[in-house]
């Protein structure tokens, strides 16, 4: 499933990111990695996400949260 569409207060482990080199990478360099979990937080209409991984909370738009793919734990 895609990023952008899970559900709020769930956890995922991050199974793809199908990106831009350098997005990938500096996503990466925030702790965004294969098998890493996350949860989404907050959802917006516009295609927004806001999530938690490893301690912090990033915000990525509609384009990025459909490149990445995960899978529920």
């Amino acid at each position: 499933m895609k990023l952008c569409e899970t559900e709020i207060g769930r956890q995922y482990r991050i199974a793809r990111m199908n990106l831009p080199e350098d997005t990938g990478r500096r996503l990466r360099a925030l702790g965004m990695t294969q098998e890493t979990s996350l949860s989404v937080l907050n959802r917006k209409r516009n295609g927004c996400l806001i999530f938690k991984v490893r301690g912090t909370r990033l915000a990525v738009g509609r384009d990025i949260a459909n490149a990445i793919e995960v899978e529920s734990l």
